[in-house]
């Protein structure tokens, strides 16, 4: 392999990577804080790249795409979890039969309305070109992707780490009980909480649509990378969802390269590895009360 795919391939891994974290931040957070096995996220993912194709169509605007699309995955977060999921809080399998059948009437919902076949979301203006890198060009869009994926990051940790809303979600994660029994209301701060991972999950959508297009399937796809990386991170925090995401990106990206018969199964085999000398993830932690 030259020196320059090596580069190419290396900057596709770490876009990859930064659209994973985009995607699973969300739904680590609801895993880790909530104790939620929402198997709908690959839907909101798909749902939310398609709110944004027809925003998009209707206005121009890919911004505006980018904006609005992921407040619909978070409003429609905010009916869900008071609707559905608050009581069947300690019930996993309800959860999990519960979210697949919120997914399966998604992706038909998404059918009807938009069809079954592939389509594409035009780069945004000013991002649609190439830029010499290593001897060849590469798109600014992916680049565009990591440099929003690293403030998002930076955004997400300082909410999380220095403010109030911050503390009280870092202390759902840790003891969800004893946070509800020094009266704090955490029936709303779970729907927040659901709220902004299905807002994180129809972002990353829109964000993956210019790259990688809209397609039926799209959903189970993005399940399952995310649910491996906040395995290999660890539930419930920031830090394993930015780790877990700069792991699997490159080492699928390459894995297709290099290996593209066993690409997938490379994926399983460094969670495995990762399972083996930390069972909580890379950056997880046992939690208390559940």
């Amino acid at each position: 392999m030259s020196f320059d795919l090596v580069v190419q391939q290396a900057l596709n891994g770490i876009s990859f990577g930064a659209l994973l974290f985009i995607l699973a931040a969300g739904l680590s957070l609801i895993f880790g804080m909530m104790d939620v096995v929402n198997l709908a996220h690959g839907a909101f993912y798909m749902l939310g790249a398609y709110v944004a194709l027809q925003l998009v169509q209707l206005t121009g605007q890919f911004w505006v795409a980018a904006l609005v699309a992921p407040l619909v995955l978070a409003a429609l977060g905010l009916v869900i979890e008071p609707l559905l999921l608050r009581r069947l809080r300690g019930r996993h399998l309800d959860q999990v039969l519960l979210t697949i059948g919120v997914s399966l009437v998604i992706v038909d919902l998404i059918g009807l309305v938009w069809g079954r076949e592939v389509r594409t979301l035009p780069y945004p203006p000013g991002f649609d070109g190439s830029i010499a890198i290593g001897g060849s060009a590469y798109p600014v869009y992916r680049l565009f992707v990591i440099g929003f994926a690293i403030l998002l990051a930076a955004v997400l940790y300082y909410v999380h780490r220095r403010t109030a809303i911050g503390a009280v979600i870092r202390a759902g994660v840790d003891d969800a009980p004893m946070l509800s029994a020094l009266g704090v209301d955490t029936d709303r701060l779970f729907a927040i909480t659901f709220a902004v991972g299905a807002g994180l999950a129809g972002l990353a959508g829109v964000m993956a649509a210019p790259a990688f297009g809209l397609q039926p399937g799209m959903d189970v796809d993005a399940l399952i990378y995310s649910l491996i990386v906040i395995v290999v991170g660890g539930l419930g925090t920031l830090n394993g969802a930015g780790a877990g995401a700069l792991l699997v990106g490159p080492a699928d990206t390459f894995g297709k390269v290099l290996f593209p018969e066993f690409a997938l199964a490379l994926i399983f085999a460094i969670m495995a590895l990762v399972l083996l000398g930390r069972p909580s993830g890379l950056f997880g932690r046992i939690r208390i009360g559940r």
